[in-house]
Order: C-alpha cells, then structure tokens, then sequence
C-alpha cells in the first residue's frame, strides 16, 4: 500500500491535525507532573487526535513514541480506508495503542480478510468504529477462529459481516464458545443458536447463561422451539426493575402474573415491548374500541406492532364494519390485525364493492396520520 505522508493527511483533513493552542499554554498547570519520556504523547494525543489533556495523560501510560511517525502512519492509514476525522478520533480515543500498530503487518492484513469475506469498505468502516478493540486481536489465534466458529452455524458469508456489524467484541471471548455449548447441551437448536449469532451475539458473551437456561426451563419454554432464543434476549437485556414494571403494566390492565406468563411463553416479544407502549395499546383497545383485555391474550403477538400504523388503522375498517353489519357477530378482533398487508385489504377492505372506496380512504388517512405522529394523539382524545 502506497503510504500517504503527514503532508497529504493535512491537506485531506486539515482538521484532524490542526493545532490547538501551544500544549505548554492550554495544560501549564499539569505539565509537571507528566514524566519527560510522556510529554511528547500527550501533547500528540491532545493537539494531533483532539484528546482532552486528562485523558491524554491517561492513555499516555500505555503509549511510547517519541516522533509523530508511526501514529501519523496510523492516521494516514484509516484516512486513507475512507474513515472520517471524527470516525479517526472516536477510534483513537477508545483504543489508543492503536496508535502503536504497524498499519502493513497489523492493520492491512485484518482490513483484506473482511474484505475476502465479502465486507464493503464501508462495512469495514462501521465495524471498527464501532469495535475498535477488534484491531488489537490477532488475527490468526482470534479474528480467523470466531469467524470458522461461526461458520460453522452460520453459513451465508454475507450473514456473518451482518452479525460482525452488530457486534464485533465477542472476538476472541471465551465465553462464546462455552456458551453455545451449554445451549446444545440443553436441546437449543442449531437454528436457534445461528439466529443468537446473527441478531444478538452480545447475549452469547455474558455470564451465568445457565441460570437463564434453567430459568426458562422452569417456566414452561422448550429449549427447542424457535421462541427460546427469543425469551433468552428478554430475560437477558430486560433488567428485574423493568421486568416488574412491565408486568404491573399488564396487572393494570386486568391480566393475572399466570396471564402474563402464557403471554410470554407464545410471544416473548411482548416483554420486549416498552412498557408506555403496552398502556397505549391496552388503552386504545379497551377504552377506544371497548373490547376486553383479555380478548389480547389470545395474540399477544400484537403488543410490539406498530399502534397507529397498524393497529388503529385496521381497528377503525373493522369498527365501520361492524356497525354496518357487514362482520359476523363474534367475529375475532385480533386476528384481521396479524395477517399480511394483502390480505387484510382482500379480505375486509376491496371485498365490499359498495364501501371500499370510502373504507381505503378511511384506512389510508388514518396510516397517514400514524406517519406524521397524529394517528397516536388522536387516539387519546
């Protein structure tokens, strides 16, 4: 790779290495303090890579150049992959050694695996932004391993730099692996674990997932139904305070913590779903319409769609319905929201010649309005 000197990095990015006032002026009071062999890091750090001259002290612990060299090399490099001067800062800030690296014998050779796997340059941008720390693992005893390993579930190239996106700190973590082992040994399926894998890898990095396991178990899950991982999510990001707060939202509203454990146990997505959004669905259902609470634990499914996009829409069309006589009395009143775009417009909108036009309108206004946040407000009133 043609290297690109300081000169260029200045002229690309005059900003990145724009100077800020003399060191010896804007940190005076501190430079005492800072051994000899540190003074010149810190100045870089705070005039070169915009670090505030405490966290530049800090990070100067862990750092020794004694010329801009090698880290102006580094910052030609990611200037030079497509990486802004803000993206270079984060980068730098969050993982400073960074700045240590050799960018042909580190950097390069991590920056062509990802792209031999089919990731984009701006994949690549947004990865090690994001999970800069990724840069510091080797690539052959870390980076090649977690991506065979994932392989081995994942198959799609193109599924494993999407879940590489999401999160790239499980490199070359422990846990990982001894955690898909304690799911297999449990009857999770390898469909389950491919999913884990590729929408929230984060869960297979904590600890104690075995106590989660045993924890659904206990509950009535299947480790083997495709809802388990699903649940594993919720109980692991959804804290105990926001759990309880959750459940009083849906005792609120007439359901028993039996009635919120079935709806769990078909959905898990719905103690997923914010507790102001379960009121406003719940409200909407029971006081705007006057159906019962319970007729929700059905199709609990129901909770995380969209309320003005989806549910008020459709709720009004089968309303208008109703009071035409033209829906069976008794009819479900959940199952018109769960079925396809398509369908519901056959089914309850172009299928009644005489009123489709004014059903569409009515159907389509109210989506509208859900579109620039009136539908949610009108719904209260």
């Amino acid at each position: 790779m043609k290297k690109i000197s300081t000169l260029r990095i200045l002229h690309h990015h005059h900003s990145l290495l724009n100077r800020s006032p003399p060191f010896s002026l804007c940190f005076n009071f501190k430079f005492a303090t800072i051994p000899h062999a540190h003074s010149f890091v810190v100045s870089y750090l705070v005039s070169t890579c915009g670090f505030s001259p405490e966290s530049a002290v800090s990070a100067s612990r862990h750092l020794r150049f004694h010329s801009p060299q090698k880290p102006d090399s580094v910052l030609a490099f990611f200037s030079a992959h497509g990486f802004s001067v803000s993206q270079i800062r984060s980068i730098v800030k969050r993982e400073s050694r960074i700045l240590l690296c050799n960018p042909d014998k580190v950097l390069l050779p991590k920056f062509l695996f990802l792209r031999s796997k089919g990731a984009s340059p701006a994949d690549i941008v947004h990865m090690v932004t994001t999970g800069p720390r990724v840069l510091l693992r080797s690539l052959d005893n870390h980076i090649v391993p977690t991506y065979l390993f994932i392989k081995s579930f994942v198959e799609s190239d193109k599924q494993i730099i999407t879940c590489l996106k999401r999160n790239l700190s499980f490199i070359g973590d422990r846990r990982l692996s001894s955690n898909v082992q304690i799911l297999l040994d449990n009857g999770v399926k390898r469909s389950s674990i491919a999913m884990l894998l590729t929408m929230w890898p984060s869960i297979l990095c904590t600890y104690n997932l075995s106590h989660t396991v045993s924890e659904l178990k206990e509950m009535g899950f299947e480790t083997s139904t495709s809802t388990f991982a699903v649940a594993m999510l919720a109980k692991r990001t959804v804290t105990k305070a926001k759990w309880d707060d959750k459940v009083e939202a849906f005792k609120k509203w007439g359901w028993s913590e039996e009635h919120v454990l079935v709806a769990f146990k078909k959905h898990p997505y719905c103690m997923l779903t914010a507790r102001e959004k379960i009121e406003a669905v719940f409200s909407f259902w029971v006081e705007v319409l006057g159906y019962s609470s319970l007729e929700l634990l059905k199709y609990p499914v129901i909770f995380p769609m969209s309320l003005s996009k989806r549910i008020v829409p459709r709720s009004l069309v089968l309303r208008f319905l109703a009071k035409e006589g033209l829906r069976k009395k008794g009819a479900s009143n959940c199952t018109p929201i769960l079925v396809t775009e398509n369908v519901f417009l056959n089914k309850f909108v172009n299928c009644f010649e005489k009123h489709s036009s004014q059903l569409l309108t009515m159907y389509e206004k109210s989506q509208n309005e859900g579109n620039t946040g009136k539908g949610e407000k009108n719904v209260c009133l």
